[in-house]
């Protein structure tokens, strides 16, 4: 991937994230903790210190010249409402990691922002897209199977322990699409 980047929809813009974002990235990151689907993600920081320490690693691999790792806001009239990851894989491939703000779910701007990033990672020389989520996250997996991801394999995955301290186990998807 190259430098930053602009991406416009009907609806949306998609930008390099940046330092101002942390507040609203903590936003996102505490509506997320609260959803059935936290618990097949890493934990997010929370605190406001935490949140802007990460957002600022963030804003400066975006700002890398040749970035491997790209972070970018989904923005709708200027409020951040999800953000994407794009992490460079090897064999010209590009993980692709999101999360939204659930006052924004069922509005289509997953998909409106998905399909302008699918069409823009070919421009910065990948040919193809992965994505990682739970099986059980059922809009995650309709959303990448509606836009021709195909899964390809199943991996056992846990983030958080039990009461006992027995991990949690869940089994995850890996999707994948060719790029034009």
């Amino acid at each position: 991937m190259v430098g930053p980047a602009v991406v416009q929809t009907p609806r949306l813009t998609l930008r390099p994230v940046q330092e101002s974002d942390a507040p609203a990235l903590r936003e996102i990151w505490l509506d997320f903790a609260q959803s059935p689907f936290a618990v097949y993600d890493g934990p997010h920081p929370t605190s406001p210190r935490a949140v802007a320490a990460s957002i600022a690693r963030w804003a400066q691999a975006n700002r890398q010249p040749q970035p491997a790792h790209r972070f970018w806001a989904v923005c709708l009239q200027g409020r951040l409402i999800g953000y994407f990851s794009c992490h460079q894989r090897e064999n010209a491939a590009c993980e692709i990691g999101y999360c939204f703000h659930s006052a924004f779910h069922g509005c289509g701007y997953a998909r409106e922002s998905l399909c302008a990033l699918l069409a823009f990672l070919p421009t910065q020389g990948f040919a193809r897209a992965t994505a990682g989520t739970a099986l059980d996250n059922r809009p995650s997996v309709a959303l990448l199977s509606s836009l021709g991801f195909t899964q390809t394999a199943t991996e056992s995955v846990s983030f958080y322990q039990d009461s006992a301290g027995n991990p949690i186990v869940f089994t995850g998807g890996v999707f994948e699409k060719p790029l034009p």
